[in-house]
């Protein structure tokens, strides 16, 4: 089919072997993988954890207790009919990657003079598939949640963060061919694999969901306001958002959210603008997605008034009573007569029996 499974995996494997030393939609997609290795005091060994993405949505783990490869996503599955091995051969090779990373963790401590404490080596590559058509990729180990070392695929080369970072550059440069791997996967097979994902995900991955905007304003003690433009319940994650003042993007003043994740997949963030109050109908929220056929814009309005609801209410009521009073009065009549009718029967049979 072209394409191997193993790529992946034997990108880190290469790459952490030399660190050891002596040992399709419009909107932009991306396929990433995070490899972590945690130790702790008292800890025999470190911990290990894989997980693999697709845009924000995780789709394979690695279980290193069961040491295998588990889906996280149902679309995933799709894959066992075109490639029968693929589980099984992914949980062998990041159970390799597993044993030789472990052991990177110790020696990057050791360029740290670090032998002990709690410490955390990760590894972060993938590759994304813009808007535009063109491609995007990285590849960057962190240690103790800073920068250790990163890969340029353009220039081919390393950067070290610092001078601990400097013994991996030069382990890595010494091998030229393990740059040029890395390029190669990030440019061409990391991007096959993502588009061979999205086909397998297409009915969740390339969906639209229509953003919900809604503009709030709260007064500041400046006598100035902020106008908030609320954009939620939308997918894909790729969305443009901006303030507009008569028609003209507007970038005084103005604060933004980061776009974040829902609990149902879809996505919300927000825009702020300070504005004077005199003003404020001269700023519109401008945004653009792949759900909304044409940008939308949408302004401040004066929250609707309670008294047309709080007259109907009180209107309905007051026919309610009416309704239930004239039910009484009828009932009342209805028995009266009947009554009336019940005893002139009997007065005519009695008189009748005499």
């Amino acid at each position: 089919m072209g394409l191997s499974q193993e790529d992946p995996f034997l990108l880190l494997f290469g790459v952490s072997a030399l660190l050891l030393g002596g040992s399709s939609g419009s909107s932009s997609h991306s396929l990433r993988y995070v490899y972590t290795s945690v130790s702790e005091p008292g800890q025999q060994e470190p911990q290990f954890f894989s997980v693999g993405y697709v845009d924000d949505q995780e789709f394979v783990s690695y279980d290193s207790k069961a040491k295998r490869r588990f889906p996280a996503v149902p679309w995933i599955r799709k894959v066992e009919e075109d490639d029968p091995e693929y589980w099984e051969q992914g949980s062998q090779l990041v159970w390799s990657a597993e044993q030789v990373f472990r052991m990177d963790l110790e020696n990057v401590a050791r360029y740290y003079n670090q032998s002990g404490g709690a410490h955390i080596l990760q590894y972060m590559y993938g590759c994304e598939l813009r808007k535009d058509g063109s491609k995007g990729g990285y590849d960057q180990l962190a240690y103790d949640g800073r920068d250790y070392i990163s890969f340029d695929k353009e220039t081919l080369t390393y950067t070290a963060a610092d001078a601990p970072a400097q013994n991996t550059k030069r382990k890595w440069e010494a091998e030229p061919a393990i740059a040029q791997r890395n390029k190669a996967y990030l440019e061409d097979i990391c991007i096959e694999w993502l588009q061979r994902y999205l086909d397998y995900g297409k009915e969740t991955l390339l969906r639209t969901e229509v953003p919900e905007v809604k503009v709030t304003r709260k007064e500041d003690y400046d006598g100035m306001e902020t106008l908030i433009c609320r954009v939620g319940g939308f997918y894909p994650k790729e969305i443009d958002i901006t303030w507009t003042r008569d028609g003209e993007v507007w970038m005084q003043d103005v604060f933004h959210g980061l776009v974040s994740p829902n609990s149902d997949g879809t996505y919300y963030t927000w825009r702020s603008v300070t504005v004077d109050p005199k003003e404020r109908e001269r700023y519109k929220c401008h945004v653009e997605h792949d759900g909304l056929p044409n940008p939308v814009d949408v302004a401040w309005e004066e929250p609707a008034s309670n008294l047309g609801l709080i007259i109907g209410w009180v209107l309905g009521i007051l026919l309610l009573i009416a309704v239930l009073a004239g039910i009484a009065v009828y009932f009342r009549n209805s028995q009266d007569g009947y009554r009336a009718a019940a005893g002139n029967d009997q007065g005519y049979s009695s008189s009748g029996a005499a």
